[in-house]
């Protein structure tokens, strides 16, 4: 674990059971002037996120910017062939969390540039909360997307028509 010769127990600062470094919504631990960014707080041990946590915590420090850790959307990426990527909530979290929901799929055997780079396994999926049916920071309507020009070539200009094709979940 990344907490283990750190001394904090000495320091007094508090862990979950798992070693995490338990930190609050702006990344402060218990102890006054201490914070916990990275892999040591168990918030995503990914380094965009470790670097989000320094935004927060400078932000809140060093500009009277009041950041928080639950405005952050979970995101990650996995360089697998073919690569995985996810921003948000999965389609299992979503559907447990009983939220109305549209879904959108496209194999990549429909997917223009990904047929002429020989590159067709998988599929790209598109969940969207029908509620708030906004481009999650942007706050604007998902149709906003729908609406975008863009770059050819590439696979992500098929997201327009993936979202056209949202069903309810």
């Amino acid at each position: 674990m990344a907490t283990d010769d750190l001394g904090l127990d000495r320091a007094g600062i508090v862990q979950d059971e798992h070693g995490y470094i338990i930190v609050d919504d702006q990344l402060r631990t218990n102890v006054p002037g201490v914070w916990a960014l990275g892999d040591c707080n168990g918030r995503g041990g990914f380094t965009h996120t470790a670097y989000n946590d320094f935004e927060i915590v400078a932000a809140n420090l060093l500009d009277n910017d009041p950041r928080r850790l639950s405005d952050r959307i979970s995101a990650y990426a996995l360089y697998t062939d073919p690569p995985l990527g996810r921003a948000g909530l999965t389609e299992e979290q979503v559907r447990r969390s009983g939220k109305r929901a549209l879904i959108g799929t496209r194999p990549m055997t429909r997917v223009g540039r990904a047929v002429e780079k020989g590159e067709t396994q998988g599929f790209m999926k598109l969940l969207v909360d029908a509620d708030l049916l906004d481009v999650m920071y942007a706050k604007a309507p998902y149709t906003m997307l729908q609406r975008t020009t863009p770059i050819h070539p590439t696979v992500s200009e098929l997201l327009p028509t993936l979202l056209g094709d949202l069903q309810p979940l």
